[in-house]
């Protein structure tokens, strides 16, 4: 791939300083946006719920929640990557709503990364099967599809064949055992994650990455008629908000539980001087 192939007049425009609609997004975005929709249906708290810290969330925000956070978790961890790599979230693909969760283009290649929190709950894969608690999930098969589906799509933008690689990286969970590695997926802790994506072979060179990523943030390379993309910073600052009231809620119930259990300790421990002397009553010798 050099740099007199044929690109699409936006991707020629783009390459050497790869920003786009796409680059701005933050990690989790798109599992954030329906999140804050869903938690337009939650019930309001009332002043009674917010003194005693009700949750905030309902059944079906909470996902939408704890999915967000292990993206973040993934994102945070990426961040740390040099300027030879970008790195996209939330990318929107397909016909539906559907997004690769983030896409990273660097020197040892092109890389789909699904991140999947199962929080305190072992992880069992070898091959095809992911299991979570012993039941299988679909993880293996759909991270395969998800690569696919952009390498076509970027190899069709950039005028070349592609490879992408696919992984899957496990956050949160209380264990993660791979049995057997499966050819073309890599099943990875947040701990490896930084070590797999640096330390595999290069395969691109500095310019090629710098095209790759020009077509990669243009959102009609992902989608025929992308969709107007909401603002990044007004869902960052959505978030963090709802978040701090998340976290508020979880510290007023802490501090009940544990005013309750100082108040039931401190009547056990004032009538104990009692108890004992009626016990000691009963069982002196008549």
């Amino acid at each position: 791939m050099t740099a007199g192939e044929t690109l699409s007049p936006a991707v020629q425009e783009n390459v050497g300083l790869p920003r786009g609609p796409l680059s701005e997004r933050i990690p989790g975005q798109a599992v954030i946006e329906e999140l804050l929709a869903c938690h337009q249906f939650d019930p309001p708290r009332g002043r009674v719920g917010r003194l005693f810290g009700a949750r905030p969330l309902g059944t079906q925000s909470t996902p939408w929640y704890w999915g967000a956070l292990g993206e973040q978790e993934v994102g945070r961890i990426l961040a740390s990557l040099g300027p030879e790599w970008t790195v996209l979230h939330a990318v929107p693909v397909g016909n539906r709503s559907s997004d690769i969760d983030h896409v990273i283009i660097g020197p040892t290649g092109i890389v789909t990364l699904n991140t999947k929190r199962h929080a305190d709950q072992p992880v069992w894969t070898a091959r095809t099967t992911f299991m979570v608690s012993g039941k299988r999930q679909p993880h293996i098969h759909n991270s395969v599809y998800e690569a696919d589906r952009a390498a076509k799509l970027l190899s069709r933008s950039v005028g070349r064949d592609l490879q992408v690689t696919a992984a899957i990286v496990v956050v949160g969970a209380k264990s993660v055992t791979v049995k057997e590695k499966h050819q073309t997926v890599a099943v990875l802790t947040p701990r490896q994650l930084l070590r797999w994506l640096t330390r595999r072979p290069s395969t691109l060179t500095p310019q090629q990455v710098a095209i790759v990523s020009a077509a990669a943030v243009l959102p009609e390379t992902w989608k025929r008629d992308p969709p107007i993309l909401q603002e990044p910073a007004s869902i960052a600052v959505a978030f963090d908000s709802l978040r701090r009231a998340i976290d508020q809620a979880r510290r007023r119930r802490v501090g009940w539980v544990l005013t309750m259990l100082v108040t039931v300790l401190g009547i056990l421990s004032g009538a104990l001087p009692t108890l004992l002397a009626g016990l000691f009553l009963l069982l002196e010798p008549s």
